[in-house]
């Protein structure tokens, strides 16, 4: 039977890759055992690993069985000691053999970690292994990464009143603490219509999700068209790399929002833009985006296939684009899966006979020795939590998932070159003739991708000719404003000072504050997240309650210029 070997391969590519354990699982068109069958098995032995481990380890297992691998074992003795049904081999096949050889010290060493870990059952065991994290040792639980669902004003309807009816409203740090069955919720200080559930929360069944009244989307997510902070002076709107379309649709409601509380509405309704150049995230944006405005409340227009670096600005679809979203491609590395999408760097899989620290993906030859990873991978913030078929979530492909480098040379040199396509993505937002304000945001948390480029694109020719500077934190958005996590001060400067002419650009600590940061792992219940926002001088619109307030003073002047061949993609 293929089962373990499959479940066994899942948990050995988890440690490659910062794909969920659901996208591995669901995503593999090669799987012979049934989809749903290995994800459970996945994510029981990830969630048991650290108990089972050493229980392997003390019953000397691997040593006794040389062609069990450590993932092999791990979901094998799951089963043999957790699964009611045992394991699902037929009697005399040889794993089955491998391992029952061992039952009774198994068995035995498992009752001693249930008795020194405090456990009178293992029913009572079981209960607290879902509701924190795997260890033995622990005494309490641990905080986990809420999840986040905004509140879609484009549905027209309202699930505060419904879906969440029964929900307690209560502190966010008591919403990370708190169990899945937990019906609490916490209303979110800096974004309007989003509120935090606890981890593990499975709310993919209810009508709300299903009609595209609730979305599930980060918190750090939602800064982006939030700080764009759209309005009716901005005219179409451009979301450049808009798969799958959360931040397409909350720029759309935040644009709905603001013209319905405008006193003279214009009668030129206003369009969105999305585009997406790969044809397979463009189906689900198109399909997202149709969920999300029922009613055709926002003129949301998805530009299928168009790669954003061959959208002209001289197009006359886009005279009257003032403003631009860009999200491009980065290396991933804040993010935190959710919804039972735990990752190597949201998960430790503990495998008998090593540590986190080690790379046990292979089983080493007699002659060879153990190689360390290069880079250690941060703590464990969550536990997986249970709830609804993960692999079933739209949120599963919400972000690009890349491949973590096997060195930092690796690393370095990924980075150079997504940087470079980075800044390509930002200083052909500039060029678009009417536009006004850029907002730019990566899941990174790399400074190469974030005021690496934000400096960069304020050195550029373009910039610096038609007047673009950043967004100053105190022109920002109230909740914005608010953030208590700014930009890399000394990345900045070190960016500046690189012997780069800086005639023009604005001070690194006016550039860094006006940088919005979220760092994963925290009380801020976030992932890794940067954004930062772009305003022409002449053409400055400042966010409503900013101390810095002015009226445009638009001259109808139009700038001559040459025709728009597009930046180089390759």
């Amino acid at each position: 039977m293929s089962l373990y070997h499959e479940a066994a391969s899942v948990l050995t590519r988890a440690s490659k890759t910062t794909d969920s354990l659901s996208s591995l699982v669901y995503s593999d068109k090669s799987l012979k055992s049934a989809p749903k069958q290995v994800y459970a098995l996945v994510v029981e032995a990830a969630k048991w690993s650290p108990v089972i481990s050493k229980i392997v380890e003390l019953a000397g297992l691997l040593k006794i069985e040389r062609k069990l691998t450590p993932q092999l074992a791990i979901v094998l003795v799951h089963d043999l000691l957790l699964s009611k049904q045992g394991i699902a081999l037929p009697k005399g096949h040889g794993l089955r053999n491998a391992v029952e050889k061992c039952k009774a010290r198994l068995s035995a060493e498992f009752t001693k970690a249930r008795i020194k870990a405090g456990y009178s059952t293992v029913e009572a065991w079981r209960v607290v292994v879902g509701k924190k994290e795997v260890d033995s040792s622990e005494s309490a639980p641990r905080p986990r990464h809420p999840r986040w669902v905004r509140i879609n004003t484009l549905a027209g309807l309202d699930p505060m009143a419904t879906t969440f009816a029964e929900y307690k409203k209560v502190s966010l740090s008591e919403v990370c603490l708190a169990s899945s069955d937990d019906k609490l919720l916490a209303v979110d200080e800096h974004i309007p219509n989003l509120i935090a559930l606890p981890s593990g929360t499975d709310v993919t069944k209810t009508s709300a999700y299903r009609d595209g009244s609730i979305i599930l989307q980060d918190k750090a997510s939602c800064f982006s068209a939030y700080l764009l902070n759209p309005s009716q002076d901005d005219g179409d709107i451009v979301d450049a790399c808009a798969a799958p379309g959360n931040k397409t649709t909350h720029t759309a409601a935040l644009l709905a929002g603001a013209r319905k509380n405008t006193a003279v509405e214009s009668g030129v309704p206003q369009t969105v833009y999305a585009c997406e150049r790969d044809k397979g995230r463009a189906q689900i944006l198109a399909k997202m985006t149709k969920i999300a405005n029922p009613r055709d409340t926002a003129n949301i227009e998805c530009l299928l296939g168009q790669d954003f670096l061959r959208l002209s600005p001289q197009d006359k679809r886009f005279n009257n684009v003032g403003a631009l979203l860009l999200d491009p491609s980065c290396s991933g590395s804040g993010i935190v899966k959710r919804g039972g999408g735990a990752t190597a760097e949201s998960l430790q899989v503990t495998l008998p006979g090593a540590t986190p620290q080690e790379d046990t993906t292979k089983r080493p030859s007699k002659s060879s020795k153990k190689r360390k990873r290069k880079a250690e991978l941060p703590p464990p913030i969550a536990n997986l939590p249970s709830g609804a078929d993960a692999g079933e979530q739209e949120e599963v492909i919400s972000e690009e998932n890349e491949e973590a480098p096997d060195s930092e040379e690796s690393l370095r040199t990924r980075l150079t070159n997504l940087s470079a396509f980075q800044l390509k993505i930002v200083q052909h937002a500039f060029a678009f003739p009417v536009a006004k304000r850029v907002v730019y945001s990566t899941c990174s948390i790399h400074a190469e991708e974030n005021e690496n480029v934000v400096v960069k694109a304020l050195r550029s020719p373009i910039a610096r000719q038609r007047g673009w500077r950043v967004l100053r934190k105190e022109e920002q958005v109230d909740g914005m404003k608010r953030w208590h996590v700014r930009g890399d001060l000394e990345a900045t400067k070190s960016i500046l000072n690189d012997g780069e002419d800086g005639d023009g650009v604005e001070d690194a600590k006016t550039i860094a504050d006006a940088c919005i940061r979220c760092v994963k792992g925290t009380a801020d219940g976030t992932m890794g997240f940067f954004v930062i926002g772009f305003v022409r001088e002449e053409a400055i619109d400042i966010a409503p309650g900013s101390a810095r307030r002015q009226e445009s003073e638009a001259t109808g002047a139009e700038e001559e210029e040459e025709d728009w061949s597009g930046f180089d993609s390759d």
